[in-house]
């Protein structure tokens, strides 16, 4: 059976109110008792009640995430952000995955409530969601991760319509004229971002859209449904930019399977800049987010507007992405320009 407060009391010779106090106001108990009443509880393996404590108090000492895809490396970077911010603050993180599915995180963002935890990190499956406006409305609060937000809530975010702007640009600049833009569903917001950046891109070097860029839907940004728009790409394709890393690196081993070369015989981008970019069997060219400062900061938001909801301001921070250049994209202009011209 488990050890309780009066457990600890007789053990440590001190009333049921010292126990309490030192596990809910530890500065009100001298620090000797405090040491004895913390000694008992090893020696009993004295678990507190989490559950009574945070229902007198009101809230738990737990913060919600909810991601897209937490198999995804940038998912994991923002995560530990959040935890390591969360953490220094006395707080613990429950991490939820959406699998990029509207029910499963409206269930998640139930469960979240019910645990009463003191906010709420969330990159939504859809820009605006009345979800998520009803439980500010009850007063947890909420911050948008990787998500622009409006006026009145809190959100960090970075510009992907710059990002794929850059993305584009650049392999322009090495003279690519067909190129394939691998893409995941609109409907999510980065998707839309990057996908309208690559156009501006295409737009700003005086081209036309509709006949630079070829565009390939995939259902999820996944190396699997990189692997898989490899056997969708334009045979006059001499690029492509994948909306993330991990669709880029289903498309170099998709590629690869097939003995089409990169970047000889097709420069690659990605998006995200994962740990994996870096050591892909050839290195990935990638927009590189800054993936941990985005987690922190949103939980330092976060906690700012639970702690000081009278004082807080709400803000919405954009971090500006840098492109990060490697072999997958190649480097010498002139052969780029001489594989458009051949086709």
């Amino acid at each position: 059976m488990a050890a309780g407060m009066k457990d600890v009391a007789n053990l440590a010779g001190v009333a049921i109110g010292t126990v309490s106090n030192v596990l809910n106001h530890p500065d009100l108990v001298r620090p000797l008792t405090r040491a004895r009443v913390e000694a008992a509880m090893e020696q009993l393996g004295f678990i507190p009640n989490g559950s009574a404590r945070q229902l007198r108090a009101g809230r738990s000492r737990c913060l919600g995430l909810v991601v897209l895809d937490v198999t995804n490396p940038f998912f994991t970077d923002v995560a530990r952000g959040v935890e390591d911010y969360a953490q220094a603050a006395g707080y613990a993180v429950i991490l939820c995955n959406s699998d990029e599915a509207h029910d499963k995180e409206r269930r998640y963002l139930r469960v979240l409530e019910e645990q009463r935890v003191r906010g709420i990190l969330i990159t939504p499956v859809h820009g605006r969601s009345p979800e998520l406006r009803r439980i500010r409305d009850r007063g947890t609060p909420v911050v948008l991760l990787d998500r622009p937000g409006s006026a009145g809530q809190c959100s960090v975010a970075v510009d992907d319509r710059r990002g794929g702007e850059i993305a584009v640009g650049y392999l322009l600049e090495l003279g690519h004229r067909r190129i394939a833009l691998v893409n995941g569903p609109t409907a999510i917001r980065q998707c839309a971002d990057r996908r309208w950046g690559a156009y501006r891109a295409v737009e700003h070097a005086g081209l036309d859209p509709g006949k630079v860029l070829s565009e390939i839907t995939v259902p999820a940004m996944n190396p699997r449904g990189g692997a898989a728009a490899a056997d969708d790409l334009p045979p006059a394709a001499t690029a492509a930019f994948c909306a993330n890393d991990m669709l880029a690196l289903g498309l170099l081993r998709g590629l690869g399977q097939a003995g089409v070369s990169v970047p000889g015989d097709l420069a690659v981008v990605g998006y995200d800049d994962i740990e994996f970019a870096a050591d892909a069997a050839v290195p990935l060219t990638s927009v590189r987010q800054p993936k941990y400062q985005l987690g922190r900061a949103a939980a330092e938001l976060l906690l700012d507007e639970a702690d000081r909801p009278d004082e807080h301001e709400h803000r919405r921070i954009v971090f500006t992405p840098e492109l990060v250049i490697r072999a997958s994209s190649g480097s010498a202009v002139t052969d780029a320009a001489d594989r458009t011209a051949q086709t």
